[in-house]
């Protein structure tokens, strides 16, 4: 039998409609523990590549013949010899196209609300690392918040509905993934924000994203309002668009709030986690949908892929929201947080433009999972 090989894609479509499937995953158990193609329907079997050079006779009977069943390694190579082998064996299977490498790096483009004469707001899910970015149009323009260094997948949307891109945004200056804002910028000449209590030490140009600033696109108009938010890092900036969304970040997200420490000053930016979410967003309409940067768990997803929820139902359900002693809320978030992000120091680098590390450096650099929430 010929083994047909899965793409990143086909296999985000299948997480997205809760499609029961099978995979094994030949890494190493370490890898696997750290880090898995999630899915609500998902079955697994893990069992190094290593363990498989004699042959798969030991675990035929494990592998369903009722299932769809997808072979996944790191890269590619290890998951087709396998399924060569299953296939020999009378099994139909396939292999993930660029293995795990492939997974880490695949956005799919959801839109997740209209704006006003028109205009539309998309969410780019980095399905693979948890990462939300998006992409707000109006009338022919288009703005970019904290998009990822899959630069391309941004041009190539934002033409094949026939808008330039004349804004692009970083929330703040991220530690777990590597930033595509600054290459965005100069590829199509558009206006680079950042926070400027984050940009203390990069190393180009950019246009200081203060408290307060509005940022209008397209003929219409379509307000971008940035909203001081820091607690993450010291300059986490949200915005409120079209007073209808509200991009949170790093700060909060649907299921759990942002981790303080990734620069090394959790005891001093707690309080300032802790200001934003409990005065600054208190202060914002619980209509607002929030639309963070990363999601951690899949059950985080809505029924279209999207990740997002009203700002008056998290401050019912984040338990995050609802720590009513700022002497607790401190011990919770400082003493529940997960390993550090892989790289993160790098990524920080990177970000900066201390360091240029080519794409192959990259792409090792952000292998794993995201860690920016309290657990």
């Amino acid at each position: 039998m010929t083994v047909q090989a899965m793409t990143a894609k086909e296999v985000t479509k299948k997480v997205f409609n809760k499609e029961v499937f099978f995979i094994l995953d030949v890494r190493n158990e370490e890898a696997f523990q750290d880090w898995k193609i999630d899915g609500e329907n998902f079955e697994y079997l893990n069992v190094p590549y290593f363990d498989l050079l004699d042959g798969i006779e030991e675990i035929l009977d494990q592998v369903p013949t009722d299932k769809e069943v997808l072979v996944v390694c790191a890269k590619e190579g290890s998951s087709i010899m396998v399924a060569d082998m299953l296939s020999e064996a009378g099994r139909t299977v396939s292999y993930l196209a660029g293995g795990m490498k492939a997974w880490s790096e695949h956005l799919e483009p959801v839109k997740v609300g209209d704006l006003k004469d028109g205009g539309e707001i998309y969410q780019f899910v980095r399905i693979g690392k948890g990462c939300l970015s998006y992409m707000v149009v109006s009338n022919g323009e288009a703005a970019i918040i904290d998009s990822t260094r899959m630069t391309d997948t941004y041009l190539d949307f934002a033409n094949s509905i026939g808008a330039k891109i004349t804004h692009v945004f970083d929330t703040h200056l991220h530690a777990d993934h590597i930033s595509g804002g600054r290459v965005i910028a100069e590829k199509t000449n558009a206006t680079y924000w950042l926070p400027p209590k984050d940009a203390t030490e990069v190393t180009f140009t950019y246009q200081p994203l203060e408290d307060g600033k509005d940022v209008e696109i397209g003929n219409v108009k379509i307000n971008i309002h940035a909203l001081y938010s820091p607690g993450h890092t010291i300059g986490s900036t949200s915005f409120i668009v079209d007073e209808k969304f509200l991009l949170s970040g790093d700060i909060l997200f649907i299921d759990s709030i942002g981790r303080p420490d990734l620069a090394g000053l959790a005891q001093d930016w707690v309080g300032d986690l802790r200001e934003s979410l409990y005065k600054r967003y208190r202060e914002l309409s619980e209509k607002l949908i929030v639309l963070p940067a990363h999601f951690m768990i899949i059950d985080e997803l809505n029924e279209d892929g999207s990740v997002s929820e009203k700002l008056g139902t998290l401050f019912k359900k984040n338990h995050g929201l609802n720590i009513a002693d700022e002497d607790e809320f401190r011990r919770v978030v400082t003493e529940n947080l997960p390993p550090q992000p892989n790289a993160y120091q790098q990524i920080r680098e990177t970000n900066m433009g201390k360091i240029t590390p080519d794409e192959e450096q990259q792409r090792e650099m952000e292998i794993g999972p995201n860690r920016c929430a309290v657990r």
